[in-house]
């Protein structure tokens, strides 16, 4: 299985972008869906000749994997995909919407612009049978259908975005030798990862390592603490309002929220080098306190992308893992996971263009992509032993086990709060600010903006 999986890596980055290769040939591996592709051919496969553009945020490898997928569409409807990546598309997209050249399908990595877009009228309505699917076909479906509807210029909610690849951010990342040496055993609850914090004090050593520090952005991993455990002290409704300032920055509940990442981080016993180390310690080298000898500590909460940050040659599932960043035992707030991911528009009516979201609905165009690096998804209908490995598997699994999903917080909000107010709000609160004076700091400067 091994040589499988160094063929497929080789043969994606060798066919780049020409559109011309296939990284898997159809029919020879039975982990993918082959008979969906069929399906949607006999569905779509009458657009010989056609062609539409796409814009999006990949470039390099992101891009030749998205890529990679193009060959098996364009087999079965004859229409030809031409992508373009922006390390700008933000700005591009909305430059291009209103001088009215806009792509056929735009690949948003966040849906406040896409809904910013929607509302202006320059989304195509995708039609209540796609809000449908998703709800049906999609673990949370119901979360991921409300992330993909939007008011549109006619003042009515439509579905105008499919959402395709996501990314957890509800992860604690641990060595499982470290682990077995003090006889820890991973929490399954959120009471369970509490008593095991104050465990691993009782035993003299410190659980945590968390680092605020990334430049102009620091601040950032703050405000994921904060969102997940919203999500397992408040409803998905109160999360949402809270994106919105529906619910102040400033309610008890919030409050609350901010005292409860405090007790992790603003404990001196309770991570490494102390509350003060918190702020000026950067994220990308706050995990490597797991990897010292004796550990500086014991568990790291982050997203799937900070293995990149790891001491070369930690090896993931062997040298260093992770779990759930679990839920209340109590309650019925079920499994919240926190995360990200892409979502797909069109802006137009090209047929070639609206075939490829419903391309995106087959098991297989989800499985090419998992069998290879770096995707993941809520598809309840794909077979999850094509992921292309076990941490990928997974990871997969958090998606395929949660109750509701919710996007990142922060980057819901006006960017004054979550990419302004939230980031230096947190560093004050570590600094010695009370939670009580952060909310309300917050607050005042969300009300400037209104």
């Amino acid at each position: 299985m091994k040589t499988f999986y160094t063929s497929v890596a080789v043969l994606a980055l060798t066919a780049g972008l020409a559109q011309a290769q296939m990284v898997i040939e159809p029919g020879s591996d039975d982990r993918i869906n082959w008979q969906s592709l069929e399906d949607f051919k006999a569905a779509h496969g009458d657009l010989e000749g056609q062609s539409f553009t796409v814009l999006g945020p990949w470039l390099g490898p992101d891009q030749e994997l998205f890529s990679s997928i193009f060959p098996y569409f364009e087999d079965a409807t004859g229409a030809t995909v031409n992508y373009s990546g922006s390390d700008s598309f933000e700005q591009q997209i909305v430059i291009d919407s209103e001088a009215g050249s806009p792509p056929d399908v735009a690949v948003f990595p966040q849906p406040g612009l896409a809904a910013d877009l929607a509302r202006k009228g320059y989304l195509t309505d995708l039609g209540d049978e796609t809000g449908q699917w998703i709800r049906d076909n999609y673990a949370a479906g119901e979360s991921w259908a409300a992330l993909s509807t939007y008011e549109g210029a006619d003042g009515a909610e439509h579905t105008y975005a499919f959402p395709y690849k996501a990314d957890v951010k509800s992860l604690v990342w641990y060595v499982p030798e470290n682990f077995e040496d003090m006889g820890y055993e991973v929490p399954e609850t959120y009471e369970d990862l509490k008593a095991l914090t104050e465990q691993i004090v009782a035993d003299g050593e410190t659980p945590w390592c968390i680092g605020l520090g990334s430049g102009g952005a620091t601040g950032w991993p703050a405000t994921d603490w904060v969102e997940d455990i919203m999500l397992r002290m408040n409803s998905p409704e109160d999360y949402d309002a809270w994106t919105t300032n529906d619910l102040p920055f400033n309610d008890p509940k919030v409050v609350a929220a901010i005292e409860e990442f405090g007790w992790f981080a603003k404990n001196e016993d309770h991570v490494a080098g102390g509350s003060g180390a918190v702020a000026s310690t950067d994220f990308r080298d706050s995990p490597k306190g797991l990897f010292d000898s004796p550990p500086a500590c014991f568990m790291h909460r982050q997203a799937s992308f900070i293995p990149s940050f790891f001491p070369e040659g930690v090896e993931i599932g062997l040298d260093a893992d992770f779990f759930y960043f679990p839920a209340p035992a109590e309650g019925d707030l079920g499994q919240p996971v926190l995360g990200g991911g892409t979502l797909f528009s069109a802006l137009s009516d090209n047929p070639a263009a609206l075939a490829f979201i419903h391309f995106l609905k087959t098991p297989a165009a989800h499985e090419i992509w998992m069998a290879q690096r770096g995707f993941l998804t809520p598809h309840t209908g794909v077979n999850t032993d094509a992921y292309g490995d076990e941490t990928l598997q997974k990871m997969g699994q958090i998606l395929q086990d949660a109750t509701t999903f919710r996007f990142d917080g922060s980057d819901l909000m006006p960017g004054a709060i979550g990419a302004g107010a939230f980031w230096t709000g947190m560093v004050d609160f570590t600094g010695g600010k009370s939670a009580q004076e952060v909310g309300d700091q917050i607050q005042q400067t969300w009300d400037t903006i209104k």
